[in-house]
């Protein structure tokens, strides 16, 4: 043995070693791709993570297949670019800053808004490389020489050309409209940044009475609060109840005011409650639209701060949405107007970001015109030349699209992208420019004033894939690495993400953004509750990643990605960590029974002259390699991560290398022999570590090195394709009949207690090419299975326990030991429940009209499966039968 060859230390400690081999990788140029070379293209774009975030396990989630995708179709030879990034994220961003300025006795207001802005690029400066540490700790071989920033001064140009040019083509504009507006944010927000949750409310019935004394209306509400701005009470034109009360005038309680009962068909349905709905134009949507149409009046009376206006009464004023509410309902309780107050299921609106509950408020702001962007972005996926994975997500996809409203894209906040709008002081004229205009194209004045509003931050991240690559310029990259090719993500952010890329994608560059949309589920924890800081159940991926490694952590969160939820536990990186040190510890086996290096043992042995168990393994790791490509190209990380597991743990470690001992210490066969047993554990070894790179590329990288490579590194190796040439159906046939003749002998040593030190004697009748083939292994067969024996002529004794394996009859001839009681009592269990079995199947057998109607493959199905159970039961009988009887 060459004793100058590199070793492995006895203990897997990848503390030693992720981060050396990262900044090798980095240092050497392997994540940036060469945008002139001609190599076929491969690129992505990180969903961009919020500057002001941590990296939490849903960002290592989605990272970690991004990552294995790339990395994938780097060894697969293409030019693979991973473009990282991050997002200025607006609102959250902000909110960070005005905490700190909070805590000095500051606002952002005291600063001024140039200040204050200044003061977030600084916080941005010195925490905005935060994640990208983070995502270095985990493995991402991301182009950092590409890295972009949604406030970069390319992407902002990018973002301004793209509002220009809707605004000149007529799909945006400005309008006063109902908006959801975050009262703790002070913004407005989109449709698909509330959420709602259904909370226990109350329902109050509360009579307005006819202005003329007449009568009176009753009406109900579950925001009482909101009467101090109603201005008309609804009725169905053709309900025969109210009809004739249609223009009459009501006292609105509490208020003094009178208002009008009018007509509208679309607001009310007669069918429901009493048939009369109180109309508060500035707070709710189905209102606002009611008070256009019937030229209402619209009061304010909850403000930006979520406080009552001074519209709301003197009584009123300043208090809180809920102080209010308390008041109005005993208020109105006190003057005998308030009918009654029933428990009621409501569904709230909340802001997303923060939680508050969501005002719906007359605002002017900006808007784009949706439904001509999404008609196309419709026809890409319906047409295919989109696909999403998984395909149940088509239906939601087109569902939401088909019935899109436009898009409020202004926020009111300081840190974003600023619109490029500008007002004449002296005219009131808007323009808008890419650049701030000197004078007014109206006027001629030189009094303008730039907008004070910025873009929703999804607005700058619907252009990402392209404003990324450098567009609107006509760049290198953009020629070549878009479109882009696959698009990972979460399935959360389908609509606020997904679907704009492709409407903007199509828009501005006439291309798809991507060809293929990958959804990834949620990650929950254990019991499949959300995590979150107040349940204390959150897993920190570097918290993780320290205590088992980064690669357990990918390795992980591949296996269990399907689903739509992901239940994530600690045990399960514990898990997948022995994984790795199984990994380890099979790669030390090899280096200290192989002299050669990879770069020595290529083509090292001939095919042709190699034995059955060196065929096997090859061929179970051909047939592994397309498992994993097949599995990769169709988004199924989880399959390919399993069966790497599989053939890694199982087939190479628990099986290849105990059969390899025999001839690898010189037992058995030929030196010859030996030599091509050694060349094939060398290169199974290669071939299995470039198969699990893309999923653990540290320890992969750690032990390749090892091994004495031509290549300077993994990452730059050959990924292995599927190859028929290595296809050995044969081979596998009968090294499966071994591996069950092994396990049926070590289980009866287990069920009978048999020593592990007592030698027996197996007797097996095969014919032709099966007995070729087991003399050829029957050295495996005394070595695995621990026989003194094995025997292929002779009659075995009565008492010795038989079984089939394979179409193989077996005799192993075992010593008179009691058998324990657990294992009789195993044994009992199972014969009880097969009886069970067979009583069911013989009784469905018996049954004319089964027999008569069912299809003959589940006949036939049903009497195999009553022959599998007779003969199972007569094996466990024998086996609980005292020895020598014969029974």
């Amino acid at each position: 043995m060459d004793n100058t060859k590199p070793e492995l230390s006895t203990r897997y400690s990848p503390a030693e070693f992720e981060q050396r081999w990262y900044a090798a990788w980095e240092a050497a140029g392997y994540f940036t791709p060469d945008a002139s070379s001609t190599k076929p293209k491969f690129s992505i774009v990180i969903p961009p993570p919020n500057v002001t975030g941590r990296l939490h396990i849903g960002h290592a989630l989605v990272n970690t297949l991004i990552d294995i995708i790339t990395r994938w179709k780097r060894m697969s030879g293409f030019e693979a670019l991973f473009l990282p990034g991050t997002d200025h994220a607006g609102i959250a961003t902000q909110m960070v800053v005005e905490r700190e300025l909070a805590k000095q006795g500051l606002s952002r207001h005291d600063l001024g808004r140039d200040a204050f802005v200044e003061k977030v690029w600084q916080w941005k400066n010195d925490h905005g490389n935060q994640i990208k540490d983070q995502l270095k700790r985990l493995g991402c071989s991301c182009d950092w020489t590409r890295e972009r920033f949604t406030l970069d001064e390319g992407l902002s140009h990018a973002v301004r050309t793209v509002f220009v040019k809707l605004y000149e083509d007529g799909l945006i504009y400005r309008d006063l409209a109902m908006v959801n507006w975050c009262p703790r944010c002070h913004t407005a927000i989109s449709d698909l940044e509330v959420e709602f949750e259904e909370r226990d409310s109350r329902i109050w019935s509360i009579e307005y009475p006819l202005a003329d004394g007449s009568a009176s209306l009753t009406v109900a509400t579950t925001r009482p609060e909101t009467m101090l701005g109603d201005t008309a009470v609804a009725v169905h034109p053709d309900d025969e109840r109210y009809k004739h009360l249609i223009g009459k005038m009501v006292k609105l309680p509490l208020t003094g005011r009178e208002i009008p009962v009018v007509g509208d068909a679309i607001l009310v349905d007669p069918e429901f409650g009493t048939g009369a709905v109180k109309v508060t134009p500035a707070h709710d949507k189905n209102d606002y639209e009611a008070g256009q149409r019937n030229k209402l009046a619209s009061i304010q009376v909850i403000n930006e701060l979520g406080l009552m206006t001074a519209a709301a009464g003197e009584a009123y004023a300043r208090l809180t949405r809920e102080e209010a509410r308390t008041k109005v309902v005993a208020d109105l309780e006190a003057i005998g107007l308030l009918r009654d107050a029933k428990p009621y299921k409501n569904s709230v609106a909340f802001c997303a970001r923060c939680s508050t509950i969501v005002e719906p408020m007359v605002s002017r702001q900006w808007f784009v015109k949706i439904e001509p962007l999404a008609k196309p972005a419709i026809e890409a996926v319906r047409d295919g030349r989109i696909t999403i994975t998984p395909s149940s997500w088509d239906s939601t996809y087109f569902n939401w699209m088909e019935n899109i409203h436009d898009w409020c894209i202004s926020r009111q906040l300081w840190w974003g992208h600023r619109i490029p709008a500008f007002t004449c002081g002296d005219c009131q004229h808007v323009m808008v420019a890419l650049d701030s205009p000197a004078s007014c194209s109206k006027c001629g004045s030189t009094s303008i004033s730039q907008e004070t509003d910025v873009l929703d931050t999804w607005f700058s991240s619907a252009l990402w894939p392209f404003s990324t690559m450098g567009w609107p310029n006509e760049t290198d990259d953009l020629r070549a690495f878009y479109p882009t090719t696959t698009m990972i993500t979460g399935f959360d952010i389908l609509f606020f993400w997904v679907a704009r890329m492709i409407m903007a994608g199509l828009r501005f560059t006439g291309e798809i953004p991507f060809s293929q949309v990958f959804l990834n589920g949620l990650v929950r924890d254990e019991h499949g509750q959300k995590m979150s800081k107040t349940k204390g159940n959150v897993i920190d991926p570097l918290e993780v990643a320290d205590e088992f490694g980064a690669d357990a952590v990918r390795f992980t969160l591949a296996i269990l990605s399907s689903g739509r939820d992901i239940p994530l536990a600690k045990s399960r990186m514990q898990g997948y960590a022995a994984f790795a040190t199984k990994t380890w510890n099979a790669a030390r086996f090899a280096m200290m029974n192989v002299e050669s290096t990879l770069a020595e043992s290529t083509s090292a042995f001939d095919h042709a002259k190699l034995g059955i168990v060196e065929r096997w393994i090859l061929s179970r790791c051909n047939a592994t390699a397309r498992d994993v490509n097949r599995s990769l190209e169709a988004f199924r990380f989880d399959e390919a991560a399993n069966a790497i597991y599989q053939f890694f743990w199982k087939e190479l470690c628990d099986w290849y290398i105990e059969m390899s001992k025999p001839v690898l210490s010189g037992r058995e066969g030929t030196p010859e022999e030996q030599h091509r047993a050694k060349a094939v554990l060398l290169t199974v070894l290669d071939r299995a570590l470039r198969l699990l790179h893309p999923f653990m590329p540290f320890i992969t990288e750690e032990i390749w090195q090892k091994l004495g490579p031509a290549d300077p590194s993994i990452m730059t190796a050959a990924y292995p394709k599927h190859d028929a040439s290595l296809d050995d159906a044969e081979a596998e046939r009968v090294v499966e009949i071994v591996q069950g003749i092994v396990t049926t002998v070590r289980n009866l040593r287990a069920s009978r207690g048999v020593p592990g030190k007592e030698r027996l004697r197996l007797h097996l009748r095969a014919d032709g090419a099966d007995r070729a083939a087991l003399e050829a292994t029957a050295y495996l067969l005394r070595d695995m299975a621990k026989l003194s024996e094995v025997r292929f002529d002779g009659t075995a004794p009565e008492s010795a326990h038989r079984d089939v394996v394979g179409g193989v009859e077996l005799a192993l001839e075992l010593p008179k030991i009691e058998i324990s009681a657990d294992a009789l009592a195993k044994i009992a269990k199972e014969i009880e429940a097969l009886e069970k079995e067979l009583a069911g199947a013989e009784g469905r057998l018996s049954n004319r009209q089964f027999v008569e109607k069912a299809p003959p493959q589940i006949i036939a199905g049903a009497r195999a499966r009553r022959q599998e159970i007779i003969d199972r039961l007569a094996t466990l009988r024998q086996n609980v039968a005292p020895a020598g009887t014969g029974e």
